[in-house]
């Protein structure tokens, strides 16, 4: 009886749903569906709004936008579905806005701050369930030496390939070919078929890269700015004029919430540069300055569009993350934000190193895949800061990844966030814990210029709020991160003998987490 009553109500929960997603999409609204097996860390929620917290709106001045040109295989991950969602905020004119799953309203948010600049839910996609982690029929090769035309034009007939495009890649000091197999051969085949012929250095498969998105739940505020003491933490710090590039879809970098903090928008993508919900909640996350705040709203963004809009996902791969990542070690950031997770990619992981060797800052999301997922990257690399989420009642976020390689976790669960077209947003995910956690950086880094990655990942551990078991563990890693003990602590002398870096454990990860 118990079964059958269980089974009735799971099938009535069910007609809800199916009832609220059609009168959804009878008013347009955008619902999120999948989440890939390889991906950002995102998903759209749709509780009640409680206050909107402190307003931020530091005096930065607006750099012109600059839009330059620029040109070991891994078992694919299991996949993971989550169920579909639609969110909005409402205004139901009795207390403050609120956002509800069954209604069709547009609502306004609080007043915007007198002295402010200004002035929904998105969906972003994922890739499809069950689809392959990397590009069916392409290859990037590293050619042995500096090869001529009439080299690379015999490699070329020599192996059936057609030549997509290449460029020099000065972090890892090489210049990357990237290949379209023209015929049926798989991407293993021909890879083994170009090493056996000589003068290539390393053949590797161009590894998708996704956006992820997963359902919402419960409750949805600024709860973030009291979980990490973030009102505090900027009494001494905002910021100021650290630079954050952050690697995701389009930016939009007209929403009141990131006026004056955008200095460059860059698309080594290609295409047709569109905005989309994850990239700007992430830039908001780190930088919002309106009726939102931010954890460092004085910081300076750097926007690079790595993640396309597509309606099945927002999806990138190997060759363009690698392009990022130059594009944002040229441009002098100080911090690199990587809401996303994939493989791990012999050549993305090369890029890290060097980073952290010109001592960058690396944050990544640690992945939405769920407890029994294998370490998804590049979170689980050594040399990056990897953050699950939590949510207003410290619980991990259930589809958050755990694991040895995970150094701090921040709010993620049901956060509010600013969307593309001056609207906003219900969002959960790692993606968004990690751009907090990427702000909480710049803090340290405004008040201590010359703390190094490994002392930045130091200082957050050290000052962490244990949750969980006690001490670390693969959950939470150190604990919640505390804004204010972490700034407060930036200034103070840190340790800084070489084995205390990251590095040596079996897990690639420091000891330090």
């Amino acid at each position: 009886m118990a079964n059958q009553n269980m089974l009735s109500r799971d099938r009535g929960d069910r007609a809800v749903w199916t009832k609220a997603i059609r009168t959804a999409l009878a008013a347009g609204l955008a619902l999120t569906i999948a989440v890939p097996p390889a991906s950002a860390q995102y998903i759209n929620r749709g509780p009640s709004v409680g206050n909107i917290g402190p307003r931020v709106t530091p005096n930065i001045n607006v750099a012109p936008t600059i839009r330059p040109s620029i040109s070991n295989v891994n078992p694919v991950l299991p996949n993971v579905r989550y169920s579909p969602n639609v969110t909005y905020i409402e205004d139901d004119g009795d207390g403050p806005p609120r956002v509800r799953r069954q209604k069709t309203k547009q609502a306004k948010l609080p007043p915007r701050d007198p002295n402010g600049p200004g002035g929904a839910a998105g969906k972003a996609g994922a890739v499809s369930a069950g689809r392959a982690n990397y590009v069916p029929k392409e290859i990037i090769l590293e050619i042995t030496g500096n090869p001529t035309d009439a080299q690379i034009d015999a490699l070329t007939r020599k192996h059936r390939l057609t030549r997509v495009e290449s460029q020099d890649f000065p972090l890892i000091g090489s210049r990357m070919f990237r290949w379209r197999i023209n015929d049926n051969r798989s991407v293993e085949t021909v890879m083994r078929q170009v090493m056996a012929g000589g003068g290539v250095k390393s053949a590797n498969l161009n590894f998708r890269f996704a956006l992820q998105q997963t359902a919402p739940a419960a409750d949805a505020s600024q709860y973030a700015v009291a979980k990490l003491r973030l009102t505090e933490a900027h009494t001494l710090s905002k910021g100021a004029d650290v630079m954050i590039a952050v690697i995701d879809s389009g930016i939009d970098a007209a929403h009141p919430e990131l006026a004056g903090v955008i200095v460059g928008s860059f698309n080594p993508l290609g295409g047709t540069a569109v905005t989309h919900p994850h990239g700007t909640g992430i830039a908001g996350a780190i930088a919002a300055h309106d009726r939102l705040m931010g954890s460092a709203p004085a910081a300076r963004i750097l926007a690079v569009r790595a993640f396309g809009d597509a309606a099945a996902g927002a999806e990138s791969t190997s060759f363009v993350i690698l392009k990022s990542l130059e594009l944002a070690a040229a441009r002098g950031a100080r911090i690199i934000n990587m809401s996303f997770a994939g493989p791990r990619d012999p050549l993305i992981e090369r890029s890290l190193a060097a980073l952290n060797e010109r001592g960058v800052v690396l944050v990544a999301a640690s992945g939405n895949a769920g407890p029994k997922s294998p370490p998804l990257y590049p979170a689980a690399d050594r040399h990056v800061i990897a953050v699950s989420a939590t949510d207003a009642s410290d619980r991990l976020f259930a589809a958050s990844n755990r694991g040895k390689h995970i150094a701090i976790a921040a709010p993620g669960a049901d956060v509010l966030l600013p969307s593309v077209d001056g609207k906003y947003q219900v969002a959960s995910g790692t993606s968004f814990a990690a751009a907090y956690i990427s702000g909480l950086a710049a803090l340290m880094i405004e008040r201590n210029p010359a703390l190094k990655p490994f002392e930045v990942r130091e200082v957050l551990v050290r000052t962490a709020q244990d949750l969980g078991p006690p001490g670390r563990d693969d959950q939470f890693g150190a604990g919640k991160a505390d804004a204010f003990g972490a700034v407060s602590a930036a200034s103070a002398t840190v340790a800084t003998a070489s084995d205390r870096r990251p590095g040596g454990e079996a897990s690639g990860q420091p000891a330090v987490r």
